[in-house]
């Protein structure tokens, strides 16, 4: 049992919990002091910790079964668990129905509106998966997809969205937009050749690295335009500031020429960034609001 456990750990990539969530749990104690003026209740965290569990959950497993096939041709990705033999299709299946049952079950403990969105949720977690079929903008569509996370967050806690929440919503999936690309060069052979689309494959290294960067830089303004537009003061403003720190030495690191920090870049400079983000934006609010 424990075993099978950690297959599904691992198909999930429980460890990328830390791009998002922290983001999730930032839109939610932002939406709620922005619109109500103090910070969310622990029940409200609590459901939108089991929302995002169950959203991201339901998409790896969608996104597994859907790319089994070119999984397993894949030298990198072969060794992923349906087409290594380890999961049948059958129990990712019931996997995925579980975890949008929690999705559903924490949206109806939030908010109406939560609700009322969910359908579009669903839809571009099952969308993006096959966008890499057809078009190479897919990594904005990922973004798009992620960015629901914060956009659900203050939705969850404020039963509404304004510019400021679309604004963050944004900020964050030019983020995973850009990280995504750099991610996406170590397939990119292997989409050329399988007529997959993606950035890399359609542009190659050089300009890649260049489209991740253009995308950083509106993360950046994201982040600014937050500063000056909402309660957030200067813990925040510290947080921001080494996030682009943390954005400048992601793309130091690589070049045309030596990809090999790769993971570092994409994986390990990007989640202490989401979490950096996150807790000064507490601190900032805790400090304001107790």
């Amino acid at each position: 049992m424990f075993k099978k456990i950690g297959v599904f750990l691992e198909m999930i990539k429980i460890e990328h919990t830390l791009f998002a969530l922290p983001f999730a749990f930032m839109g939610a104690i932002l939406g709620s002091v922005v619109v109500h003026g103090h910070l969310p209740s622990w029940a409200q965290i609590g459901w939108v910790l089991l929302a995002m569990f169950g959203a991201r959950s339901a998409a790896f497993g969608l996104n597994r079964m859907i790319d089994q096939v070119i999984d397993k041709k894949n030298p990198r990705t072969a060794g992923r668990a349906i087409p290594a033999g380890l999961l049948k299709t059958a129990e990712v299946t019931l996997f995925t129905v579980i975890c949008f049952i929690l999705l559903f079950w924490a949206a109806f403990e939030l908010s109406p509106l939560a609700v009322k969105l969910l359908p579009i949720a669903v839809f571009m977690l099952v969308f993006y998966s096959y966008t890499k079929r057809f078009t190479w903008l897919c990594h904005l569509v990922l973004g798009l997809t992620i960015a629901l996370a914060p956009l659900g967050g203050w939705v969850a806690v404020t039963n509404s969205i304004d510019w400021v929440a679309f604004l963050f919503y944004l900020t964050v999936a030019f983020w995973t937009a850009g990280f995504d690309v750099i991610y996406a060069i170590q397939d990119m052979e292997f989409d050329k050749n399988e007529g997959l689309y993606s950035i890399p494959a359609r542009f190659g290294i050089h300009q890649s690295l260049k489209i991740a960067r253009y995308f950083h830089i509106l993360t950046a303004v994201g982040f600014i335009i937050l500063f000056f537009t909402t309660e957030l003061s200067w813990w925040y403003f510290a947080g921001m500031i080494i996030s682009y720190i943390i954005l400048f030495y992601e793309h130091y690191i690589l070049s045309p020429d030596d990809m090999s920090k790769l993971q570092t870049s994409f994986f390990t400079m990007n989640s202490v960034l989401s979490i950096a983000v996150f807790v000064f934006t507490l601190i900032d609010l805790v400090v304001q609001f107790h």
